[in-house]
C-alpha cells in the first residue's frame, strides 16, 4: 500500500507545476544564473593571442588540460575569466572533508551542527582563494613560457598580475554564484555549473562526429555504435546511481505518561556508488598529470625509458587502463570510508534507541554496516571501472574527435537525478500545502 507522499507524486502533472510559483521562481533564478556563467566563459582575459592559444591547446590538449577544459565548458581553451571554473572550490571542499575525518579539531566542528558546518564552509572558501591564486599564477607563468611566449602578446609582470587577479576573481565569483543557486535555486549550485559546462560542449562534439562521418573519417556504423553505447552506458549509470540497499531499522515503543511513542520502522539507505564521481576524477588527474608534464617539457622527443613510460600512459594504452582501473578501485574504497563511518552510524542509532533486527546494537551493528558496505563498494567500484574504461577504449580504437569520459557521464547522470528529485520534492511540498489549506477551509 502506497503512502501519502507516493500518492501525491503519482498525481503530479503540468497543472500542479503551473501552480507552484515558488518552484518556478527558483527554476528561473537557476536558469539566469547559468546563463551568466555561460556568458562569462566567452569573456577573454587581456593580453592573449587566440590563434597561438588555439595551437597550444591543439598540441597539449590531450592531457589534464583537456579534462579541465571539459569541466570548465571550454573556458580554459578560450582562456576566459572563468578558465579555472569551480575546480579550486571542489578541491578545497574535498580537502576540508578529508580533514574532518582525520583531524580531531575538524571532526569536532563537523559534529557541532549548523554552526560547525558554517565554519568548515568558511575554511573551504579561504582554501579556494589560495588554490585559485596558485593555479592562476602557474597558468600565467606557463602561458609565458610555452611556445616561446607566443600565446602572450606582451609578457611581463603586469600580464601575470592581471591574469592572477582576473582568474582568481572569476573563481570566487563562480563560488558565490554556486552558493546562490543552492540557496535560491534548484539543486547543488557547484554541480550545476560543472553540468552546464559539460552539456554546453555536447552540440559541438556531436557536430564534429557527424562531420567526420560525412567526410568518411568515421564509419556510419561506428557512429551508430557510439550512439547505442552512450545510451546503454547512460542507462547503466541511472540504474546504478539510483540503486541502494535499504537496511531495516526498528525503534522500540516507549511510554511517556499515558501515551505510547515509537515502535516505528524506517530504512537506512546505502548506495552502491557511495563515493560518487570522486574516484574517476582523482584517478584521471593522477594519470594525466605525467602526460601533460611530458608534453610541456618535450620529453617524448628526447627519447629514453621515461619517454617510453609516458607513451604507455596514453589514452587507451594497456598500462593506462590497468592503472586507471586500480586507482578507481582504490579511491572508491578510500572515499567511501571517509564519507560513511559505520561506528558513528551505529552509535547514533544506539543513542536514539534504534536497532537492526537480528543484530546486537553497538559494535555488532557497526560490523554489520561495514560488511554490507564493503560488498556494495565492490559492486560500485566495478561499475565505475566499466563506465570509465569503455569510453577510453572507444577513443583509442575509433579516434573519436572529442573527449568522451566516464567522469562526464557520471556527473551528467548524478546531477540530473538530483535536480529532478529536488523538483519532485518541491512539487510534493506544494501539494501538501494545498491539502492543508483545504482542510483548514473545511474546518471553518
Amino acid at each position: 500500500m502506497t503512502n501519502t507522499s507516493e500518492a501525491l507524486a503519482a498525481n503530479m502533472n503540468l497543472s500542479v507545476f503551473s501552480k507552484a510559483t515558488e518552484l518556478k521562481s527558483r527554476l528561473w533564478f537557476t536558469l539566469l544564473a547559468l546563463i551568466v556563467y555561460r556568458l562569462g566563459t566567452y569573456i577573454p582575459i587581456p593580453g592573449i593571442d587566440p590563434v597561438a592559444l588555439g595551437e597550444l591547446f591543439r598540441q597539449h590538449g590531450g592531457g589534464i588540460l583537456g579534462m579541465f577544459d571539459m569541466f570548465s565548458g571550454g573556458a580554459l581553451k578560450r582562456m576566459t575569466i572563468f578558465a579555472l571554473s569551480v575546480m579550486p572550490y571542489i578541491t578545497a571542499s574535498i580537502i576540508v572533508q578529508l580533514l574532518s575525518a582525520i583531524l580531531p579539531q575538524f571532526e569536532a566542528l563537523k559534529k557541532e551542527g549548523e554552526s560547525g558546518r558554517a565554519k568548515l564552509n568558511q575554511y573551504s572558501r579561504y582554501l579556494t582563494v589560495a588554490f585559485a591564486f596558485v593555479q592562476s599564477w602557474a597558468l600565467a607563468i606557463g602561458l609565458q613560457n610555452m611556445m616561446g611566449g607566443g600565446a602572450v602578446i606582451i609578457p611581463g609582470g603586469f600580464f601575470i598580475a592581471s591574469t592572477v587577479a582576473t582568474l582568481t576573481g572569476g573563481t570566487v565569483f563562480l563560488m558565490w554564484l554556486g552558493e546562490q543557486i543552492t540557496a535560491r535555486g534548484i539543486g547543488n549550485g557547484t554541480s550545476l555549473i560543472i553540468y552546464a559546462g559539460i552539456v554546453a560542449n555536447l552540440p559541438h562534439a556531436l557536430a564534429q562526429t557527424l562531420e567526420q562521418g560525412r567526410t568518411g573519417a568515421l564509419s556510419p556504423w561506428f557512429i551508430l555504435l557510439i550512439g547505442v553505447l552512450v545510451f546503454a552506458v547512460l542507462a547503466i549509470c541511472v540504474a546504478c546511481e539510483r540503486a541502494q540497499r535499504r537496511i531495516l531499522v526498528q525503534y522500540p515503543k516507549r511510554q511517556v505518561g499515558n501515551k505510547m511513542y515509537g515502535g516505528d520502522a524506517s530504512h537506512l539507505p546505502l548506495k552502491i556508488n557511495t563515493s560518487g564521481v570522486i574516484p574517476p576524477i582523482f584517478a584521471s588527474s593522477l594519470l594525466l598529470f605525467p602526460l601533460t608534464l611530458a608534453s610541456f617539457t618535450n620529453l617524448q622527443q628526447k627519447g629514453g625509458w621515461a619517454a617510453d613510460l609516458v607513451a604507455s600512459l596514453g589514452h587507451g594504452k594497456p598500462l593506462f587502463m590497468i592503472l586507471y582501473a586500480a586507482l578507481i578501485i582504490f579511491f572508491a574504497f578510500f572515499y567511501t570510508a571517509v564519507v560513511f563511518n559505520p561506528v558513528e552510524t551505529a552509535d547514533n542509532l544506539k543513542k536514539y534507541g534504534g536497532f537492526v533486527p537480528g543484530v546486537r546494537p553497538g559494535k555488532s551493528t557497526a560490523d554489520y554496516f561495514d560488511y554490507v558496505l564493503t560488498r556494495l563498494t565492490v559492486l560500485g567500484a566495478g561499475y565505475l571501472v566499466l563506465v570509465c574504461l569503455l569510453p577510453e577504449f572507444l577513443m583509442n580504437k575509433g579516434a573519436i574527435p572529442f573527449y568522451l569520459g566516464g567522469t562526464s557521464l557520471l556527473i551528467v547522470v548524478s546531477v540530473t537525478i538530483d535536480t529532478i528529485s529536488r523538483i519532485q520534492s518541491h512539487l510534493i511540498a506544494h501539494q501538501y500545502e494545498g491539502l492543508l489549506k483545504k482542510s483548514k477551509l473545511r474546518n471553518k
